[in-house]
């Protein structure tokens, strides 16, 4: 097929495309492009610039060539011919400046006088069909005559040129820029006398950038002898006149080898070749009359001896011999030809210089010139370096043709890479914008049918409907109003359209009005206690006493609870049992550690993020107004830099001002005097007193042993073992053992340490169950064994999926063999899947017993041996006092003391604290007043205690003691010791005494008593102001086999410990009651 006939066809509808597109050229273009270097050059530049042509043309007077070959518009402007007119003006100057109508070609000139040189001017081809003919012996043609073109054959020294990135190929032009200074002026030289010829070799290294060859070895020693067809300055940029380098348009004309490198240039200044694709028209060469003119021979580029460039001797490389009718050449070009359709209709760049190709060939037929295509296939193509250097370097033409097709393949591939790209960005916004457009339309269609309001219209709606079904107060309301006229005047993408939002959306999410049904019935309210506490007998009481206050009054607004007790004893449950009496809606939140008072109170709603605080979230969440809210851990409320939150929930929690709680971010007033607070505490002496005084604290103690009995049997057991799938296998956790529990493993006062413990049994239990059935009993199931060991699962399974593992490394990864590694790396993805494991059938024949004897496989060996240190008579000194542990549990704390020389000292042991260490003191103090009267010293003026130390001691020194509960303990062990008298082990006492031996009331009365019931205490002494408090409070469960001894007076602490002793007789003289 004929390539250049099928384009011409294109060439007008192309034209303003190849206008548009030329300048973009990425790499290289056309051959002879019909279009003139001038305009293209004159596009790139903001000024003009001075620019030098090269005519080798004997001089003759034409007032033709008055401007240079420099076209100043888009039409193709062909090279001056050499008239005799022009001699005058050709000797005068060599250079003119770009002046606009100055550029205009000659009227006399022709469009033909731009015809590109044939193949064979080009050396390439032994074509010689269209070599021109010998030049008529004519010295002065006429104005409209054409002068044929023609290059120097031989041109044995050329000033070498390295150029970066590409090579240059015969027939294309290539602007290059040169910034080596000796070399701008050699070029200049070559200019003005008329042979603008160079060599042009590709540099080896791409990163390499130069003006001038030091080493024959740093160029590929193919490269093309091009013509200088003009040359302009480059400047800097900078506004600057100085010229920094030139910029030279080069046209090659055929293929040129190094053989040997005659002077190497110095590199003076690295110069970073800058290359511009243009297409222009051919270079005026010299009339083959002036061919004789040239000196032959290395004379002719003596000149260029005296600059610092590289000058090469070069031998011509022809294209071998070809026969154009060949099958395989044939074949070549009619796949390039093929590719180039195929690229043509992807690039449209490529379109554009195929086009021009195809108006410039001078064959009738692309398949009369194979060598030209292959070089036009090369030139437009962005393939690598290394393969279009073997191009230029193949002389035989269907491996020319071979390397071409290669590299036009890639070509072809990238840009089919890059036009399904396109295709496919262009296709997903299409899309968009398609789902984008029919939506608009179906909003429209709905608004007009009434079907549908656009979003801002809806969302008004919306609050709209929401306000009407609340009983907002009158200030609320108003509110509301304003904020929502002012979200109907702003636009939806506005940042102030989505705080408004935000705000109203909270606003009418608040239940105003809205409150649930309670139910006040005692009968109701007792059954709910029962059924959820066992025990706590005085605090079912006040809570019942409470609801029947709201049954009269119909309301139980202003009360704030706050129930106090040890860990574990069940304050959060109680709160939860209450919520459900009353049949209100429970919410809870912890203010432990809380340091931030927009927590309570919220944030403004100038920040970003800003929320309301914790109880208007609460009233959201329960969607009414009168919900029971329960404030854990009020006694470990923090304070930090952003305020004081305890402070803050007195306005929340003060009956007379929580009827309008003002929030920071809502900013209107919020009734909570219908909400019951019920807070919990584990101290009272770290709750703030102003907030304390607001509250009517409940006070929660421990459980006695009874008490746990019955609540593991009936709560924790049961729980425990449904949670370790035990539920309906028999295995049971004898009474006995529960109580073996509670006495040698969980003293506190509460139950949460019996519970973790009997989970423990129930937990071991099923271990010992599985392990002495085996697997065979309770095997895997099936599915998920062989998803374990398999591959992972297939996906047309639903319910199956896998995820990347994330399982850790063993911890001995030397220690693992080589199959457990192979299977290791064949599990790098674990499958997951939606499917609920089924619990396992125990069976029936399972019996399991929980004794007092198996209890230490279960739980290990005891937490506490023994209950009493002394069990015989002890030696004086010693006294028996009952102690209040922090973790809410009674003790029985032996009072050691002893003397040694010394100069009266008293030293204190046992990690006690300040507390003790006074009351210490003070019975100290009152043994040495009172020591002739309890038969110390023979008179009352002896001095006591001057000459010997005290020591007084409390076993078990790693706990911690604190508290006044010590005093009358220790006075009877300084008696004890001082009288060498013995206090008998059964005897425990408890109470404060002052300095003139007053004893005080105490605390803690129930779980000193329980604890010693529990150590086998026969004899209690208790101050008398606690006797109310232990006739009412303590079960007589506890105080069965305990004689209670009320004091008032140490001196009735010490007629009772020393009952029946000899130095009581003394006493009765001495010591009067």
């Amino acid at each position: 097929m004929v390539f250049a006939g099928s384009l011409r066809a294109n060439s007008t509808s192309c034209a303003k495309q190849l206008r548009s597109n030329f300048t973009r050229a990425l790499h290289t273009t056309v051959l002879r492009s019909s279009q003139g270097l001038g305009t293209q050059i004159a596009a790139r530049l903001a000024s003009s610039r001075h620019f030098s042509t090269s005519l080798v043309t004997p001089a003759r007077s034409s007032p033709l060539i008055s401007s240079p070959r420099w076209p100043g518009n888009n039409k193709p402007t062909p090279p001056a011919p050499s008239e005799p007119e022009n001699d005058a003006a050709e000797s005068s100057s060599n250079s003119a400046k770009l002046d606009g109508a100055d550029d205009e070609s000659p009227a006399g000139s022709s469009s033909q006088s731009s015809t590109p040189p044939s193949s064979s001017s080009g050396g390439d081809s032994n074509d010689g069909s269209d070599s021109p003919p010998p030049p008529s012996p004519q010295p002065t043609p006429t104005p409209s005559s054409i002068a044929k073109q023609s290059v120097p054959e031989v041109y044995p020294q050329v000033l070498a040129l390295p150029i970066a990135r590409r090579p240059l190929f015969p027939g294309f032009y290539k602007a290059v820029v040169v910034r080596n200074p000796a070399v701008v002026a050699a070029i200049k030289e070559m200019m003005k006398r008329g042979q603008p010829y160079l060599g042009a070799f590709l540099l080896k290294d791409e990163h390499t950038d130069s003006d001038v060859i030091t080493d024959i070895n740093s160029v590929h020693p193919v490269g093309v002898f091009a013509q200088i067809t003009s040359v302009f300055a480059a400047n800097n940029g900078t506004g600057d006149d100085k010229e920094e380098g030139l910029t030279a348009v080069l046209y090659p004309h055929r293929r040129i080898k190094i053989t040997e490198l005659i002077k190497a240039g110095e590199n003076t200044s690295t110069a970073q070749v800058q290359e511009e694709t243009q297409t222009v028209t051919p270079p005026p060469t010299p009339t083959e009359g002036d061919v004789a003119k040239i000196p032959q021979g290395p004379v002719q580029t003596s000149f260029l001896h005296n600059h610092a460039i590289s000058i090469v001797q070069v031998d011509n490389l022809v294209t071998q011999p070809y026969n154009k009718d060949d099958q395989y050449i044939r074949a070549f070009m009619s796949e390039i030809v093929s590719v180039f359709k195929d690229i043509a209709q992807l690039n449209p760049l490529f379109r554009d210089q195929i086009t021009n190709f195809s108006i410039n060939q001078v064959a009738s037929n692309v398949f009369d010139e194979p060598d030209k295509l292959a070089d036009f296939a090369a030139a437009v193509s962005s393939g690598e370096v290394g393969e279009l250097q073997d191009v230029l370097e193949s002389l035989v033409v269907d491996d020319r043709l071979r390397k071409a097709l290669l590299v036009l393949k890639k070509e072809l591939i990238n840009a089919q890479l890059q036009s399904k790209l396109s295709r496919d960005v262009d296709s997903k916004i299409a899309k968009r914008q398609r789902e984008y457009y029919l939506m608009e339309q179906l909003k429209g269609i709905k608004k007009e049918l009434g079907m549908e309001s656009d979003g801002k219209d809806k969302l008004i709606e919306k609050f709209k409907e929401r306000a009407a079904s609340l009983k907002m107060p009158e200030g609320v309301r108003k509110v509301f109003d304003e904020e929502l006229n002012k979200l109907m005047g702003l636009e939806p993408a506005a940042s102030e359209a989505n705080v408004t939002r935000n705000y109203l959306e909270w606003l009418t999410q608040i239940p105003w009005g809205q409150h649930t049904p309670e139910n006040y019935s005692i009968t109701h309210a007792q059954k709910v206690l029962d059924e959820d506490h066992y025990g706590l007998k005085d605090v079912k009481d006040r809570i019942l006493e409470f609801l029947a206050v709201g049954k009269l009054r119909g309301t139980v607004q202003g009360k704030i609870i706050c129930l106090v007790g040890p860990p574990g004893v069940g304050k959060t449950s109680i709160g939860k049992s209450i919520a459900r009496a009353l049949n209100r809606q429970f919410f809870r939140f912890s203010v432990g550690g809380l340091t931030d008072v927009a927590e309570i109170k919220g944030h403004r709603r100038t920040y970003v993020g800003a929320l309301p605080g914790k109880i208007i979230q609460a009233l959201k969440r329960v969607g009414t107004e009168n919900p029971l809210v329960l404030i854990d851990e009020v006694d470990k409320i923090g304070r930090g830099i952003n305020g004081d939150p305890a402070s803050a929930l007195l306005e929340m929690l003060d009956p007379e001002q929580n009827n309008g709680f003002l929030d920071h971010y809502m900013d209107v007033p919020v009734d909570l005097s219908r909400v019951l607070f019920v807070c919990t505490a584990n101290n009272l002496d770290t709750i703030p007193a102003p907030l304390l005084d607001r509250m009517e604290v409940l006070e929660v103690s421990g459980y006695v042993s009874e008490e746990k009995c019955v609540i593991a049997e009936k709560y924790l057991g049961p729980q425990a073992k449904e949670a370790s799938g035990l539920k309906d296998t028999d295995i049971v956790l004898e009474p006995s053992t529960v109580d073996v529990l509670i006495k040698y493993y969980c003293r506190e006062s509460g139950v949460r340490n019996l519970k973790k413990h009997i989970d423990k049994i129930y937990r071991k239990a099923a271990l010992k169950l599985i392990l002495d059935l085996g697997e065979t009993v309770f095997p895997e199931p099936v599915s998920a064994a062989s998803t374990s060991a398999s591959t992972p699962s297939s996906p047309a399974d639903p319910q199956n999926k896998t995820v990347e593992s994330q399982e850790p490394l063993a911890n001995q990864p030397n220690e693992v063999t080589s199959e457990e590694s192979t299977g290791n790396e064949s599990s790098d993805r674990k499958t997951v899947t939606t499917q609920e494991r089924k619990p396992l059938q125990i069976p029936d024949d399972i019996h399991v017993r929980i004794t007092p004897e198996n209890l230490k496989d279960y739980v290990g060996p005891p937490v506490y041996h023994k209950d009493r240190m002394y069990v015989s008579p002890p030696p004086p000194g010693v006294s028996t006092g009952l102690g209040y542990l922090g973790n809410g549990s009674g003790a029985v704390m032996p009072v050691e003391a002893t003397s040694m020389p010394g100069k009266g000292g008293l030293q204190l042991t046992g990690k006690l604290g300040e507390v003790i260490r006074e009351s210490a003191q003070i019975g100290l103090s009152w043994v040495k007043a009172h020591a002739y009267e309890l038969g110390i010293t023979k008179t009352p003026e002896e001095q006591f205690l001057t000459d010997r130390d005290i020591h007084v001691h409390m076993p078990e020194g790693s706990i911690g003691k604190e508290g006044p509960s010590a005093g009358t303990a220790i006075l009877s062990a300084f008696v004890s010791l001082f009288t060498k008298t013995k206090i008998h082990p059964d005897i425990a006492m408890t109470g404060e005494i002052s300095l003139v031996g007053q004893v005080l009331p105490v605390g803690g009365l129930k779980e000193k008593i329980l604890a010693a019931h529990r150590a086998g205490i026969k004899t209690i002494l208790a101050p008398a102001a606690n006797r109310a408090d232990i006739e009412e409070n303590v079960p007589e469960s506890v105080k069965t086999g305990i004689r209670f001894v009320y004091v008032e007076d140490v001196r009735e602490v010490l007629y009772e410990v020393f009952r029946g002793q000899d130095i009581v007789e003394r006493w009765k003289d001495t010591l009067s009651l």
